[in-house]
């Protein structure tokens, strides 16, 4: 009976998260026409600003103190073991993608590091070629060609779209063996230290982008969207170059348009310098996903 419970749930969940999704493809047909990427950009900042005071008044302070006072291998294990588990929906996101290699790496990383490492607590797949790769629900929609839909900032959990809200309320969260733990403490205080870690991980991050950042919501805009692009696109054969006269319009099922090829110009004509396109930084400055 627990089965056939726990069962009925996951179909439930999936059915959810396939539904939200077709929901994501329609909801980028509407919105703002001069902006289609995020036309929720008002609700959208109102909750970053909400996420700011969250993270300056808790999260941050406690992300500070565990760095400086937890020793670095505990970190490193506390990090690895979280890493190990995380690692094994990666591994069926991997193969419903049909990237075969990867999912077999996946899978021998959980294998050797549940076993030879201590169940996660030290890395060694790592250090035998074996390199860690996050896959989650949202990726996989994207590969199969569902879009983003509009950008949306959740609360709490931060920068996101329609279509990766919904698998990481529904199907993502469901598969976390975290969500399972039967004994609400463990329960929790595994989610808390999961969040410690995570926020922990981005300190430096986040120090860079408070220096850098002249409007701190479109460059973590800017720069959500094209790291989630760039890991939908992973590991999907190339596209045929599209006409250039399109514009691309931020959803994961095209890429951006190639660059017409350069012509000469007539003798005596002015050239002005190619410019990027608006809110995003010039190709030889992006930083590699």
């Amino acid at each position: 009976m627990r089965f056939k419970s726990s069962f009925h749930r996951l179909l439930r969940a999936g059915a959810l998260a396939l539904v939200a999704a077709w929901l994501a493809g329609c909801a980028s047909l509407v919105g703002d026409p001069t902006h289609p990427v995020d036309p929720f950009e008002p609700i959208n900042r109102k909750v970053m600003a909400f996420n700011d005071d969250l993270d300056s008044a808790v999260l941050r302070p406690v992300a500070v103190a565990y760095r400086d006072h937890m020793p670095r291998p505990v970190r490193h294990g506390v990090s690895n073991v979280l890493g190990n588990i995380a690692d094994v929906w990666s591994f069926f996101n991997s193969t419903l993608q049909l990237k075969l290699r990867q999912a077999a790496e996946l899978g021998g990383r959980v294998v050797i590091n549940s076993l030879w490492g201590l169940g996660g607590l030290v890395d060694v797949a790592s250090d035998l070629g074996l390199e860690h790769r996050s896959e989650d629900f949202g990726q996989t929609l994207g590969r199969w060609g569902v879009p983003s839909g509009p950008y949306l900032v959740l609360p709490v959990l931060g920068p996101s779209s329609v279509r990766d809200a919904a698998a990481t309320l529904t199907l993502d969260r469901y598969m976390d063996p975290l969500t399972h733990i039967d004994h609400l403490p463990v329960r929790l205080s595994m989610f808390g230290l999961r969040a410690v870690d995570t926020r922990t991980n981005l300190l430096k991050v986040t120090n860079v982008l408070d220096d850098i950042a002249l409007d701190r919501y479109t460059f973590t805009r800017d720069a959500y969207l094209q790291r989630r692009f760039a890991e939908v696109s992973r590991g999907r054969p190339a596209l045929p170059p599209l006409d250039p006269g399109d514009t691309w319009d931020g959803r994961d099922d095209s890429p951006a348009p190639a660059v017409p090829a350069a012509t000469t110009p007539p003798v005596g004509a002015q050239v002005s310098p190619a410019l990027p396109p608006p809110g995003l930084p010039a190709p030889e400055h992006n930083p590699k996903p």
